[in-house]
């Protein structure tokens, strides 16, 4: 009953590294994307500096080894970091900037429209 039940707790385990690993890629990639636009414009002027170079030694290759180098890198790279935040036991659940990803809104937002001090009580004006 004791080996049934730790082999149970090494899947649960595994899963859980998987799930945090694939979590972590998947955000990784989306910040990559959307905050890390301006970096993609000198990446692919680097990589097209690179496909110019390659371009008279190796003539049809060359600009498909640069594209393949260049995003290659890049996904190394975030399965990198993805590996060492789940290495390192850091789950997308516990980081606080993260709670989009896990449905949970933003409790200390509150909504203030402009008709409030119409419309609105004072027991809600002072919120």
């Amino acid at each position: 009953m004791t080996l049934a039940r730790s082999q149970n707790l090494g899947n649960l385990y595994f899963l859980s590294s998987v799930k945090s690993f694939l979590l972590w890629t998947f955000t990784l990639t989306v910040c990559m994307i959307v905050i890390g636009f301006p970096l993609l414009v000198l990446v692919v002027s680097v990589g097209a500096l690179l496909a110019g170079a390659l371009h008279a030694i190796l003539p049809l290759s060359g600009v498909l080894f640069a594209i393949i180098s260049v995003i290659g890198i890049h996904a190394l790279a975030i399965m990198f970091m993805a590996g060492l935040l789940t290495a390192k036991g850091i789950h997308p659940q516990e980081v606080e900037w993260l709670r989009w990803l896990n449905g949970q809104a933003n409790p200390l937002h509150t909504s203030v429209y402009a008709s409030c001090p119409l419309t609105c009580d004072i027991n809600q004006l002072s919120i």
